[in-house]
């Protein structure tokens, strides 16, 4: 089984051999607004703002110079968020709004003075006011409540960046948060939703798939045409002996809905 170390050294040198002479500005395959996400400990609590009352919501959207495992076309990598990378779109005074898991109706914003966002030395932050009337703002508040939300993130534009000389790191030196979202969100391993980004999530859900996922895998991966088996791969050998034949009295096992339901799951329509 190849280590993780020696998967990032493998994907530092297709990196580099791929950029050549011209340097690489972003991760290959990457969303052009990617989401990310963040640890951070999310306060709500009543206040009183205009005459009227309001859950303030704050906590931090990102954190500053703390590495974070990503992946791209070709491997792993780690990626790092300046300090003061937020400075240039927090100048611009960026339209920003402040909603739940990145969907549904904005419960603040901006534009409306009820979204307020700053950065420190410890990352991005964020403090929004929203309507204790809504359903929508009572289910999160008690979710933050029980404990049940712990992460928060935000959406972006990345506007300069860097890779360090090796192609082990790359650093993200500046953001556009225009027209763009922050809030907590439901805990996720991985903050990127393209299948580059998430293959770290497919090799290690390797060895618990299912036997008919795994065969059907295996097939597909077998008839790509851009791999091949390493040398020091053990094979299996010519004269290895065959599986010993079924019992002619064995019962015929029928194709049940789950495993019909699992072919489905994987078929040319989810590539």
């Amino acid at each position: 089984m190849t280590t993780m170390t020696a998967l990032r050294e493998q994907a530092a040198a297709a990196r580099s051999a791929a950029a050549g002479t011209t340097a690489m500005p972003v991760p290959r395959d990457r969303p052009e607004s990617p989401e990310l996400r963040f640890s951070s400990q999310l306060r709500a609590k009543k206040v009183e703002r205009d005459g009227q009352e309001w859950y303030q919501i704050e906590g931090y959207a990102s954190a500053f110079e703390q590495g974070y495992e990503m992946w791209d076309m070709f491997g792993p990598y780690t990626e790092i968020v300046s300090h003061g990378a937020a400075d240039a779109t927090l100048a611009a005074d960026p339209e920003v709004v402040f909603r739940f898991n990145h969907a549904g109706t904005p419960m603040a914003g901006t534009r409306n003075g009820r979204l307020q966002l700053w950065a420190d030395d410890a990352g991005l932050g964020q403090r929004a006011w929203v309507n204790p009337k809504r359903a929508d703002v009572q289910l999160l508040v008690q979710a933050l409540e029980d404990d049940d939300v712990r992460e928060q993130s935000f959406m972006f534009r990345i506007t300069s960046g860097q890779w360090s000389p090796d192609y082990t790191e790359y650093r993200i030196n500046s953001f556009d948060l225009d027209r763009g979202d922050v809030g907590p969100v439901t805990y996720g391993a991985n903050p990127h939703t393209s299948v580059s980004a998430r293959s770290g999530e497919f090799l290690a859900s390797i060895p618990n798939l299912p036997p008919i996922v795994a065969r059907e895998a295996y097939e597909r991966l077998a008839a790509r045409s851009d791999l091949t088996i390493p040398a020091t791969r053990a094979t299996v050998p010519a004269t290895a002996p065959a599986a010993p034949a079924a019992p002619t009295d064995a019962p015929k096992m029928g194709r049940s809905i789950a495993m019909l339901r699992t072919r489905l799951l994987v078929s040319d329509d989810d590539y």
